[in-house]
């Protein structure tokens, strides 16, 4: 995008009677559409080999500008109507992107050819990469970045994050399997080819707690790559008493000779874990 589109909407972030200059809302406009077809990411790698992720706090905000653009509108889609401000995603074919009725994905959001939609939710600045399953009732939040090949199980939730626009939203990268009812919030980072069990909750503060060698190793908000994680319970003083509080372990790493492509229950039993 050119400098002048990112000023223009530094601008209008900073004054709200900008929305109604023509140039200002084509920029905007321009954002989401680059947005929906996977040209701009609200976050992405950066250049460097430590891993991090840089966010794009200016496309957060066009996407937040958008909102007052758009009018509220009826829509009807065979026997499903809608009451809302943004369009749905069209064109799956040409897009190479299987979906299953009654599956939604918002336009603005970018869905890489190979992904199957299950009945499930896709919402405006997400990014869901080549060849990834959104399984049954799963949900992607607004400008979640999934990568390539990942398999979101049943009901998982990834959050969403639009504001305050410096906070970076759920991170799921290549090959990850994400099993079902998982929930993964507040800017939390899923490493390469990490495989999380059945209920596993994750924000930004959880304590992710790496068992698997002789002395624990804790993470906050991070799994690293190719972790096989569960769901665990930490003790924790209240002033009526112990009581026990939400934690994650790591119990192990995915091995080698692991099919990519294995089921959750075949990681699980490489670590004596009863599925």
């Amino acid at each position: 995008m050119t400098n002048d589109i990112h000023a223009l909407i530094e601008a209008a972030w900073t004054d709200r009677s900008r929305l109604q200059d023509a140039a200002t809302q084509e920029a905007i406009r321009s954002v989401i559409e680059h947005l929906d077809r996977g040209q701009l990411r609200v976050a992405e790698p950066s250049t460097s080999e430590d891993g991090r992720w840089q966010v794009n706090d200016w496309i957060k905000k066009a996407v937040i500008l958008y909102f007052p653009l758009q009018q509220m509108q009826t829509l009807e889609v065979g026997p499903f109507e809608f009451h809302d401000k943004m369009k749905l995603k069209t064109n799956y074919a040409q897009q190479q992107v299987r979906v299953v009725p009654p599956a939604v994905a918002r336009y603005g959001s970018y869905l890489a050819p190979g992904v199957i939609m299950m009945p499930s939710y896709v919402n405006i600045g997400a990014y869901v990469g080549e060849g990834t399953m959104v399984d049954t009732w799963a949900t992607v939040g607004s400008c979640a970045q999934v990568g390539k090949h990942v398999h979101l199980s049943g009901g998982v939730g990834l959050g969403g994050v639009l504001e305050p626009v410096q906070a970076a939203p759920v991170i799921i990268e290549d090959g990850a399997f994400i099993g079902s009812r998982c929930i993964l919030v507040e800017g939390c980072h899923v490493g390469k080819e990490a495989v999380l069990g059945a209920g596993v909750t994750i924000t930004g503060s959880t304590r992710i707690i790496d068992v698997s060698g002789a002395e624990p190793k804790e993470y906050r908000g991070y799994v690293p790559p190719r972790s096989v994680v569960i769901p665990g319970t930490l003790p924790k003083q209240f002033p009526a008493g112990e009581y026990h509080v939400p934690c994650a372990l790591i119990i192990g790493q995915r091995k080698p000779s692991t099919d990519l492509k294995t089921s959750l229950n075949d990681a699980l039993r490489e670590h004596d874990v009863a599925v």
